[in-house]
């Protein structure tokens, strides 16, 4: 299977149309991307958006953010997802893979993510690649209070 890793450059109607498609299958709560958005998420300075794509279409995405802290430079992978008819092909791997060279370049001191304890595939492969559970609570307010 081909598939390819990209750095997205530009918002187009294409990404925003696979974020139409792979959202949902994120989070029931997301809402849509207009090409609004999606410009200001792929302009964003500490923001590296990736795709997953096959030679027809998009079939993942991840969202890489660098924060420049006092404690050093962190990286955080976010909003990973794959199309259903696309996953156990290697596709999240390939991301998590990508986002992790990039965050090794740019000089970050670790690399964090956060996944739900049900999904137990998802977890698996963030260990094979060298992710390690913490002992941490999140703590999560919205931002309106």
């Amino acid at each position: 299977m081909d598939i390819r890793v990209e750095i997205v450059q530009e918002a187009s109607g294409e990404l925003v149309d696979a974020f139409e498609r792979l959202l949902p299958q994120l989070s029931a709560t997301a809402r849509p991307l207009d090409e609004a958005a999606v410009g200001r998420l792929v302009s964003c300075d500490t923001s590296t958006v990736l795709v997953a794509r096959m030679p027809d279409t998009i079939v993942g995405t991840l969202t890489l953010v660098l924060l420049p802290l006092p404690s050093g430079l962190r990286a955080r992978v976010e909003d990973v997802v794959v199309d259903g008819a696309a996953r156990g092909r290697g596709v999240a791997g390939l991301l998590i893979r990508e986002a992790l060279r990039i965050a090794r370049e740019a000089g970050a001191r670790t690399v964090d993510l956060t996944s739900r304890p049900d999904r137990a595939a998802a977890n698996r492969l963030y260990e094979r690649l060298g992710f390690q559970a913490r002992q941490s609570t999140v703590y999560r307010c919205p931002a309106g209070g």
